[in-house]
């Protein structure tokens, strides 16, 4: 699981310039002996280069197990929060942005 991790953690937004599992878009990583399933979400479910991001974890994963059926699927029903961003994701926001989106909402 952790190289998975750190695989996914090369893959980066678009956008933001913080990678997919920092920022909390990776909702869940299946693995199985022949299939590796990994459940994105979005910052914004109208995101138009989604594609970019699940093109770019694909690649990520069938490059680092080539023997694994790889499947990246989009969760458009579950909505992204910054609460769901890793203490290393807003870390690394607040260091671009002055803030950290996380606490926006708890004052």
């Amino acid at each position: 699981m952790q190289r998975i991790i750190e695989i996914l953690k090369n893959v980066y937004d678009p956008e933001i310039p913080i990678n997919i599992y920092d920022l909390g878009l990776v909702y869940s990583i299946k693995i199985s002996d022949s299939d590796l399933e990994v459940t994105l979400g979005l910052t914004t479910p109208f995101c138009p280069i989604a594609y970019l991001v699940v093109q770019q974890t694909e690649n990520a994963l069938k490059e680092a197990f080539p023997d694994k059926n790889i499947k990246v699927k989009l969760d458009l029903e579950r909505q992204w929060t910054p609460a769901m961003m890793s203490e290393e994701g807003r870390k690394l926001f607040k260091l671009l942005y002055g803030y950290d989106p996380a606490e926006l909402g708890q004052k």
